[in-house]
């Protein structure tokens, strides 16, 4: 999950990367995880401080996730998110991203209100995904990749 939760999540991995490193940039997946877990969405916080955000909530995790990579490293913070699929609590998560967006100045590549790319054919969705949500490796060659790579050019420009 994004949300720091258990030893494993966005947080607590994203700590463990070398604040030495200089990348060009950190893009990050909007994680379904929290979605299928129902961790709570919170809120946005006033300030832009890492010891603002409850990282136990969506909300926390998000802008702790891009306060620590600007404070850390300096660089562009990209999220991606998933394709459509039957979830509630994902689309809030999106709505959520979009306004964290606004507050922070950060990109995302927004793959869930992409229609074009949504509007697949039954044989695709069976050659492209490995379940509801999961794209087989076909589907992230032939499917996510273009519209990554077609995101991450606008990013770089």
């Amino acid at each position: 999950t994004l949300a720091d939760l258990k030893k494993n999540s966005y947080v607590s991995r994203l700590k463990k990367i070398d604040p030495a490193l200089r990348p060009d940039a950190v893009l990050c997946q909007l994680s379904t995880n929290d979605a299928t877990k129902k961790v709570p969405l919170g809120v946005i916080a006033d300030g832009f401080q890492t010891a603002d955000f409850d990282t136990a909530t969506v909300a926390g995790a998000l802008e702790y996730i891009i306060a620590y990579c600007k404070e850390t490293w300096g660089c562009p913070v990209t999220f991606y998110t998933q394709t459509r699929y039957d979830s509630v609590f994902y689309a809030d998560m999106v709505e959520l991203l979009l306004k964290l967006r606004e507050k922070w100045a950060i990109r995302v590549i927004d793959l869930w209100n992409n229609e074009e790319l949504n509007n697949i054919t039954p044989q695709q969705r069976a050659r492209w995904l490995a379940d509801p949500i999961h794209p087989t490796k076909a589907g992230y060659r032939e499917w996510w990749t273009p519209a990554l790579a077609e995101g991450l050019e606008k990013v770089f420009k």
